[in-house]
């Protein structure tokens, strides 16, 4: 919901200031449309419907997992593709992962995303939006921006959403931004004092190899990342937590344990080791090297978690966001339009697919970590300049490992 353009219409209608709120709090409890707003009188309610969407975007498909994970494709009213996920805990946490950009400009080389075309930042109703499709279905109390996108290339609108979410019952302290190191954006987050986590996407410890694998790191250098990095956690006291994904023969060998040892701080940083989710550029290291690895953070005290896959086979895995769903289970709607997400009640996964958890395992820790298999390297098509980013090119040595 625009809320800027339901500020307006009320007031064209010589309406209250407080009708916005009225709206509002409807919306992010799950109302599935003005029609449920009974409060606001009926010639509004009919009045909004025609001039103000309920939502900014449109669902085209929605796929689920046998996890229970569900992953919408939007767009947004000029067309442009964006994804959502919902991941679904057995100790009954709902989280909700979301895109900040449709496509992005920063070309990270294991990442489905950055092979798209960059269409353009999301504005914060856009962003807000997706949570409140998946509030529709259930209550939500995670919220992670992790999905499309580099959120703090388009932070004004990720810290507005933010602002909105605890209305929608998430909380600044359920809720994680993770970059990939763009540091104007890590030291804002930080000026802003927003109570949100902060997650870095880091990969590689040293300069060459991330550069290779990430080429925003020749913009923004490991040890400047790094350092902004710790000026957030003294200004908050908040861990920063790392993501690094296990690509076999990349970035998984000992020697590389003990390169991320030496750079990060166990008092600052916590690593979340994160099995290679398949998108056709690499191979993903198997289950002995990521335990091999994480011993090794353990016995110098970092301390580290290897992250639950969840959606995997529906492509709703971190780094396969592309815009792309597996066939509709139901015809394009206006999110929100019946209120329910189509397709078949939350689940539990039964089969033994790679990085779900062992029956009555603690969830968040996968317990698998099983290869993924290429599908023959493609490197991305060249990013369009867009007035709102700049994109990163990729390096010579970025093609080169994804060959």
């Amino acid at each position: 919901m625009d809320l800027e353009l339901l500020e307006r219409t009320l007031a064209d209608a010589g309406e209250p200031s407080y009708r916005a709120g009225q709206a509002w709090d409807w919306a992010a409890r799950g109302a599935a449309g003005y029609a449920a707003m009974t409060n606001l009188p009926a010639a509004l309610r009919a009045r909004l419907e025609d001039q103000v969407p309920f939502s900014t975007l449109t669902v085209q498909r929605e796929a689920h997992a046998r996890d229970g994970t569900v992953k919408t494709l939007f767009h947004t009213a000029d067309g442009r593709p964006v994804e959502a996920v919902l991941m679904r805990y057995r100790d009954g946490r709902r989280s909700v992962c979301l895109s900040s950009q449709s496509g992005c400009p920063l070309t990270c080389t294991f990442c489905a995303t950055g092979a798209m075309r960059f269409g353009r930042n999301l504005s914060a109703w856009e962003i807000l939006d997706q949570a409140l499709h998946f509030r529709r279905v259930e209550p939500i109390d995670h919220v992670v921006f992790m999905g499309m996108g580099e959120p703090m290339m388009n932070l004004d609108a990720v810290l507005g959403a933010c602002a909105r979410l605890p209305g929608a019952g998430v909380t600044n302290r359920r809720t994680a931004i993770s970059t990939v190191g763009w540091v104007p954006g890590i030291e804002r987050l930080t000026a802003s004092g927003l109570p949100v986590r902060l997650a870095l996407s880091l990969h590689a410890a040293d300069d060459a190899l991330r550069s290779a694998i990430m080429p925003v790191n020749e913009r923004y250098p490991l040890a400047d990342v790094l350092a902004a990095c710790r000026r957030h956690f003294e200004a908050t006291n908040r861990m920063v937590f790392v993501e690094y994904v296990m690509l076999a023969g990349v970035n998984d060998r000992h020697e590389q344990a003990r390169q991320l040892v030496d750079v990060l701080d166990p008092r600052a940083f916590k690593v979340n080791l994160i099995p290679y989710n398949p998108t056709g550029a690499y191979h993903g290291s198997g289950r002995a090297a990521i335990d091999a690895f994480r011993a090794v953070l353990e016995e110098h005290g970092l301390r580290a978690t290897v992250r639950l896959t969840r959606g995997r086979d529906i492509d709703a895995a971190c780094g396969q966001l592309a815009g792309v769903t597996v066939p509709p289970s139901a015809a394009p709607t206006r999110a929100g339009e019946d209120g329910r997400a189509p397709g078949g009640p939350p689940g539990e996964a039964t089969s033994a697919t790679p990085g779900t958890p062992r029956p009555g395992g603690p969830p968040g820790e996968a317990t698998s970590a099983t290869p993924g298999t290429p599908r023959g390297a493609q490197p991305p098509p060249p990013v369009p300049a867009s007035p709102e980013a700049t994109p990163v090119k990729r390096s010579r040595s970025a093609r080169t490992l994804a060959t």
